[in-house]
């Protein structure tokens, strides 16, 4: 198989949420963008708005997309007798779904720049480092999902956990403004705001958190045992 067919593969077996998730984001961000103002909504609202999709909606498919990985392979016992692991499929079919979902964030995001909808946002950075905004939470959820996923072989509980993180931080943001640690690991500092000064080192805390998380999964996504026992009850 050749490498681009490969990937296209590992793609599709992620599931069609996966594939057809992030497009249908980009699609209701760029309308958004268009006709925002046209309905009536202010341009701090809109601004906001836009921002704030892109900011939770891209992380919270990467996480559920990686979070239900595991399980998603009918014939396990076959792909742990080939000379690619099966946690080396696992990782090739995460990379590509969370490169789907960035692709299209990338887009999103140069259109709200292109249009202007960007420099309404204070707290967001411009340049490359602005595109932490949602590559951070993006990188850090998705690791998260995997390893929920390798450590509780159970994509539903791990999805569940993931789902619950994400609603917890978005509802109780105001108390992660609190203490120190919490404001670098929240991951939705740009559009719930945090103390000036504090963006980019919270950016870049996520940034470097995610792959210890992805580096914990690892040694469980090489236990045969493990993936051939299936979900737990």
């Amino acid at each position: 198989m050749r490498p681009l067919e490969l990937w296209s593969h590992e793609t599709r077996r992620a599931g069609p949420t996966a594939l057809l998730a992030p497009p249908a984001l980009l699609l209701l961000i760029l309308l958004l963008a268009l006709f925002g103002t046209r309905l009536g909504s202010r341009e701090g609202n809109t601004a906001w708005f836009l921002m704030t999709m892109l900011e939770t909606g891209v992380p919270l498919l990467a996480g559920i997309a990686a979070a239900s990985l595991i399980g998603r392979d009918r014939a396990v016992e076959l792909q742990l007798t080939l000379p690619v692991r099966y946690r080396s499929t696992l990782l090739r079919r995460l990379a590509a779904t969370i490169g789907w979902a960035s692709c299209c964030a990338l887009v999103a995001s140069l259109l709200l720049v292109v249009t202007g909808w960007w420099d309404l946002l204070p707290v967001a950075s411009h340049g490359l480092a602005g595109q932490l905004a949602w590559l951070s939470p993006t990188l850090w959820l998705a690791a998260l999902g995997l390893l929920l996923a390798a450590a509780l072989r159970s994509a539903a509980a791990a999805t569940a956990i993931v789902s619950f993180i994400w609603l917890f931080e978005q509802m109780l943001a105001h108390l992660f403004q609190e203490d120190l640690m919490l404001r670098l690991l929240h991951m939705f500092a740009t559009t719930h705001g945090t103390v000036p000064g504090d963006w980019l080192p919270n950016r870049l805390t996520l940034l470097a958190t995610a792959p210890l998380l992805a580096a914990a999964a690892w040694p469980l996504l090489g236990d045969a045992e493990r993936i051939l026992g299936g979900e737990v009850e």
